[in-house]
């Protein structure tokens, strides 16, 4: 089964073709990174224009690179949620368009969902039930892949997201945006215990985060060697501060495969693509003897492909939209 993919939800449009939920047969992604970074950040109006001049030339090469036409697709994924809302309403109304035209099934896809489905590209045998932890700029989740399409959240951020709080230290410090990636540079090059950052625990939650309060320790300690006019060490804050975001973030994902009794651990979301984390996720599943998987990094950013995995499984459990489809900018991951 071919499924035509489009993702829109932020600063990338993407189009693939994917067969049967893990073969790629095309992959295409028009970034927007270059633009925003004049902004330090994702400009939400710049960002739907773009998706709109886009969206036709990305699709249409998209199907090209796969050698089809859409007399050769069988359904139709797009991400409808979560995500900027004027991002996400360009791709969803271009899939309905698309739809309507042809005749297509209209897959509506989340977003997240598809960040975990990016491990099933690069992991042919991955199948469920496992525990995954899913990281990126605007989500922090723990969850429990019961199926394809039926999941638990088990933990999430109580505030920032571990993608926020990079990107944000990350700027303090001068940095070009994505910060996040920036950072992770920085740090192989500084001290991880030059500084002792907190680690908040969320006392009622055991498996619930809170960057908040580290993502300030950091920038009040930037701020304070500025105004003391002493240099800013930037290779040791990055340092340590990726070690305490990657402290919180395997600690609580090991407590929860070992109080679940799961053996086998998956990291999805741009900031899988972190060194430090993988590393640390490697090591502390081997320790306990789980499997553990992890996505290429060409997926761990938003692209399509992700998507038209998901998409796949969406459709075989059902989930099939008529052109009443809305964009929805926020929606949990383990909605019915």
């Amino acid at each position: 089964m071919k499924i035509l993919s489009i993702e829109s939800s932020c600063d990338e449009t993407a189009a693939a073709v994917v067969e049967d939920g893990r073969e790629v047969l095309s992959s295409v992604i028009a970034s927007q990174v270059e633009e925003h970074k004049l902004y330090g950040g994702v400009v939400p109006e710049i960002a739907s224009r773009r998706h709109a001049e886009a969206i036709v030339p990305v699709v249409s090469k998209a199907l090209s690179d796969a050698s089809l036409t859409m007399d050769d697709i069988d359904a139709i994924a797009v991400t409808h949620a979560p995500g900027l809302i004027g991002a996400l309403l360009v791709g969803v109304n271009f899939a309905k368009g698309l739809s309507l035209a042809t005749g297509k099934p209209l897959v509506p896809t989340h977003h997240l969902r598809s960040h975990i489905a990016s491990n099933y590209i690069s992991h042919k045998e991955l199948k469920p039930p496992f525990m995954c932890l899913v990281v990126s700029g605007g989500h922090s989740h723990i969850v429990m892949v019961e199926d394809y399409t039926k999941m638990k959240v088990i933990g999430r951020t109580r505030d920032d997201a571990a993608g926020e709080a990079f990107d944000k230290a990350a700027r303090t410090m001068g940095m070009p945006y994505p910060g996040g990636i920036e950072m992770d540079k920085v740090a192989e090059l500084g001290n991880p215990d030059a500084f002792k950052f907190p680690r908040p625990v969320v006392h009622d939650a055991p498996y619930d985060f809170s960057f908040s309060g580290l993502k300030t320790a950091v920038i009040n300690l930037i701020h304070n060697l500025e105004q003391r006019g002493e240099a800013v060490p930037r290779e040791d804050i990055c340092a340590s501060f990726r070690s305490a975001v990657v402290e919180l973030l395997v600690s609580n994902t090991m407590k929860a495969c070992e109080d679940f009794g799961v053996k086998t651990l998956v990291v999805a979301g741009g900031v899988s693509a972190n060194s430090l984390l993988r590393k640390r996720l490697s090591e502390e599943s081997e320790k306990r003897g789980f499997m553990f998987f992890k996505p290429d990094k060409s997926v761990c950013t938003d692209n399509a492909a992700m998507v038209g995995s998901q998409g796949y499984y969406e459709y075989l459990s059902g989930n099939i939209a008529d052109l009443s489809l809305n964009a929805v900018a926020t929606l949990p991951i383990d909605y019915r």
